[in-house]
């Protein structure tokens, strides 16, 4: 976080958060919280301020500090710009940029209407206007195609309303695909071994370790040296080994996210996580027909589960993080599933937030490994800067 404090590339931990958090999501493993996993706090009976934390915070005062970071992550996914579009490089507190002055001008705007029209529940957000671009959308878009009329019902002429297997059938048949509850427990760790892709030819190894019941650690071997992510069920933590060593300790939001995945028995366990489940038809992905299961859980973000209608095995998973703003997407898609000690297993998935896409590709896979404990401790924190004596007069 001091990264952002000082000026010091903050975009680098944008991009590391995004790519070695996507990294730990191998296997759909999940375990929501039924509250969000808090970042440590230093023993402070509450957690710091972003104007505690930050410097010159004006219109997001009184959120706690680690939910800075997501709500600059929402914006610059709903405007389609990065950091330096509103801030001054390696010096982000300065006021010297025209769309930073504006941006505070339309956060208060979004508040006050959400206050003053939705009893203050966030209906409107940066995205309601903006769509991903840097000016509002202003004049309706001109489809290629005519526009079907749709009924009271919502369904359009022709359209018949299919009978649906319930949410409980959908789940039991995905775990049933991937193995059964008995074939899951025989696995209790995990080691695989593969490559990152990144913007179309950019190719980075990686190693991802799991440990039941809810570990995992992952490196990518970059040239200027290795990024690690990690949770440990807890906390999670991103550094990289540079000169100087740089740690960062996982937002609640990250934590959160990370959590969804640290369940290494989340298709026997997934349907005792949520309150309630719907199901709908769900979109072709890769070809494949699917079923749509949401889960929901009140005061939580839903995840979607779109299930192949035929093998039963999960194709993509949708979960959101929360920001002051606005709910942030991250999309998983599944492929490549091969059996691994009588358990299916994805060896690709392909991550996607706005703005940020790779694929990770498996070419070996262990289980039931021995997997080091010690991977698990978070770093200690970097020592704090030498304090300069000023000039003596």
């Amino acid at each position: 976080m001091n990264e952002f404090v000082n000026g010091n590339r903050p975009r680098f931990w944008f991009s590391l958060a995004a790519a070695g958090l996507g990294v730990l999501l191998a296997n759909a493993g999940a375990r929501a919280q039924s509250t969000p996993l808090q970042a440590p706090t230093s023993g402070a009976t509450h957690p710091k301020l972003a104007e505690e934390e930050f410097k010159n915070i004006q219109a997001l005062k009184g959120i706690p500090a680690d939910h800075l970071i997501p709500a600059m992550q929402f914006i610059s996914a709903s405007l389609g710009v990065e950091c330096e579009y509103c801030h001054v490089a390696r010096a982000f507190d300065k006021d010297d940029k025209k769309p930073k002055v504006t941006a505070r001008k339309m956060i208060a705007m979004m508040m006050a209407i959400n206050k003053e029209n939705f009893e203050g529940h966030r209906e409107v957000t940066c995205y309601t206007c903006h769509r991903g671009l840097a000016k509002p959308v202003a004049t309706p878009i001109i489809t290629d195609e005519e526009p079907m009329p749709e009924t009271a019902e919502g369904k359009k002429p022709g359209e018949e309303k299919a009978a649906l297997p319930s949410a409980g059938q959908l789940l039991d048949k995905y775990l049933s695909a991937v193995g059964g509850a008995a074939a899951l427990q025989k696995i209790t760790s995990r080691v695989e071994k593969g490559t990152l892709t990144m913007a179309g030819d950019r190719h980075v190894p990686v190693e991802v370790f799991a440990k039941a019941p809810d570990k995992r650690y992952s490196v990518m071997h970059l040239p200027d040296g290795d990024s690690v992510t990690a949770f440990n069920g807890k906390v999670g933590w991103q550094s990289i080994h540079s000169r100087p060593p740089r740690v960062r300790m996982s937002t609640a939001a990250e934590n959160a996210a990370a959590s969804i995945d640290a369940d290494f028995y989340f298709p026997a366990h997934i349907k005792s996580l949520y309150e309630k489940f719907q199901v709908q038809p769900g979109e072709k992905i890769s070809g494949r027909d699917t079923y749509l299961v949401i889960g929901e859980h009140e005061g939580q973000p839903p995840i979607k589960l779109y299930l192949d209608t035929e093998a039963g095995l999960l194709l993509r998973m949708v979960r959101y993080a929360e920001s002051p703003l606005g709910q942030l997407p991250t999309q998983v898609d599944y492929a490549d599933y091969r059996d691994a000690n009588g358990v299916k297993i994805p060896f690709r998935w392909t991550l996607a937030r706005p703005g940020n896409r790779f694929t990770i590709q498996v070419d070996d896979l262990q289980q039931n490994v021995p997997v080091d404990d010690a991977k698990f401790v978070p770093p200690p924190p970097p020592p704090p800067p030498p304090q300069v004596a000023p000039p003596k007069p």
